[in-house]
């Protein structure tokens, strides 16, 4: 959905939440709505699982 957001994921290590974090901010400085935001936080906290959720984060940005 956003390509053009990077976030730097592969030295991070920990759970959905701490992924979430960084992608929030990194949804915030590229200045996206609440409601965009909410969305993707949305779409994370449904999957059925970590794999899923990091699918989810995927479909939403480049991850680095």
């Amino acid at each position: 959905m956003h390509p053009e957001i990077v976030v730097k994921l592969i030295v991070e290590y920990g759970n959905v939440f701490n992924l979430i974090g960084i992608c929030v901010k990194a949804m915030r400085q590229a200045d996206l709505p609440k409601e965009e935001i909410d969305k993707f936080t949305a779409e994370v906290m449904n999957s059925g699982s970590y794999d899923e959720a990091l699918q989810v984060i995927l479909s939403w940005f480049t991850v680095e």
